[in-house]
């Protein structure tokens, strides 16, 4: 079994913003494994199936992005679930819109949400998807930028990288995470600056 959870903020006023991409990828999965039924537990809303020749449950946290982790740790405990079992889908603004970069592992960057699941889990061996949202405009705030929506010229770009990140996922469920990276991930200059970028503060906001 595995577990995707996708990150972001409950209420209308978050719906469609930056920081919410990950839910949009785990509405995009099970879209394609046709599960339409949501139901509330463990803090989140959960669809349950078979994708990608696996059983898979799909969440979105309703706690705060900053408080992910209250609901994802209940969730691992449960299902007993074991490290390599878990994804994450996450924004990020180190990476250019367009961009995709899944870890089986690594520091949550500055990220909110992903350093929540850390610390309720206790570590950081938990696979990533980051979803590429660019840097904000010099005069924006990193909080504001996050929580604005897309701009209208920006809404075929994300269109098509909500598919590719949800073809990552489902790569990582039937193949696991090498043969995802090996796909999906864009190649660097160097290793050092991709690790470099990855563990760069993102300045996310709280929420």
């Amino acid at each position: 079994m595995k577990l995707i959870v996708g990150l972001g903020n409950p209420g209308r006023e978050y719906a469609d913003t930056r920081h919410n991409i990950g839910w949009r990828v785990v509405e995009s999965l099970a879209a394609r494994a046709g599960l339409a039924a949501w139901r509330e537990k463990f803090e989140a809303r959960l669809a349950e199936g078979r994708l990608a020749g696996r059983k898979v449950v799909l969440a979105r946290p309703v706690t705060y992005m900053n408080e992910s982790g209250r609901s994802v740790r209940p969730m691992m405990d449960f299902w007993k679930l074991e490290t390599d079992a878990l994804l994450v889908v996450v924004d990020d603004m180190a990476l250019p819109v367009g961009r995709l970069r899944l870890r089986p592992s690594g520091s949550p960057g500055g990220h909110k949400g992903l350093a929540s699941i850390a610390r309720h889990l206790g570590h950081e061996g938990f696979a990533r998807l980051r979803v590429g949202i660019g840097t904000p405009p010099d005069q924006l705030d990193g909080a504001d930028y996050v929580l604005a929506r897309f701009a209208p010229s920006e809404r075929l770009a994300i269109a098509d990288i909500v598919a590719r990140a949800t073809d990552a996922a489902e790569t990582w469920i039937r193949s696991g995470p090498e043969a995802a990276m090996n796909a999906f991930n864009q190649a660097v200059e160097s290793d050092e600056h991709e690790e470099e970028e990855a563990d760069r503060p993102t300045n996310h906001a709280n929420t």
